[in-house]
């Protein structure tokens, strides 16, 4: 568990929070089965599926609670063919705790882990309309000092049938070693 306390502008002011950083437990799967569905256009999973993210996956993911509210989540999972990379699922902050960098810092908490050593890029899909995350990545290669290249992975029609955009794979690296190793 990694506890913060700073101050973020929001809104013209400046706000102060402390927010606590840790792993999920299954006990946690359905509050954050709860923020997805609130953070559309996320794609919102099973709560089974969330529950084995909390339990089976939790040293790859993270929530953060302002206030002991749940304010943010981070799913990520390491390929097992490809342990150098660790995939980014999903990223959720709830609304009120938008514009705070709690997504970026979710993010460098899990790159800072003992669970994320060896690991050297990351990757994630992200649609054409998803700006928030577009921004997110572009500002995460920029502070790994690391290449960013996107390209169409699974199709709106090949793999979708039509039903869902695009989705583009993002690969963030080779970066050098994070805060951890």
């Amino acid at each position: 568990m990694t506890q913060c306390e700073t101050h973020a502008p929001k809104g013209g002011e400046v706000t102060r929070f402390k927010a606590i950083f840790r792993s999920p437990t299954p006990e946690d799967g359905r509050r954050v089965w709860e923020l997805i569905a609130a953070c559309p256009p996320l794609d919102q999973n099973s709560l089974y599926c969330n529950l084995l993210q909390c339990a089976d996956f939790a040293k790859t993911c993270v929530l953060t609670e302002i206030d002991g509210e749940l304010a943010g989540w981070v799913s990520a999972y390491r390929p097992p063919d490809d342990r150098e990379t660790l995939f980014i699922w999903q990223v959720a902050v709830h609304e009120k705790a938008r514009g705070l960098g709690l997504a970026r810092s979710m993010i460098e908490e899990l790159l800072s882990r003992d669970s994320a050593r060896g690991v050297v890029r990351l990757k994630t899909t992200i649609t054409p309309d998803n700006e928030a995350s577009w921004a997110l990545f572009r500002s995460l290669a920029q502070k790994l000092s690391a290449p960013f290249v996107s390209q169409a992975w699974f199709e709106r029609e090949a793999h979708f049938g039509g039903r869902h955009e695009t989705e583009h794979l993002v690969t963030i690296g080779p970066f050098g070693a994070f805060a951890a190793r």
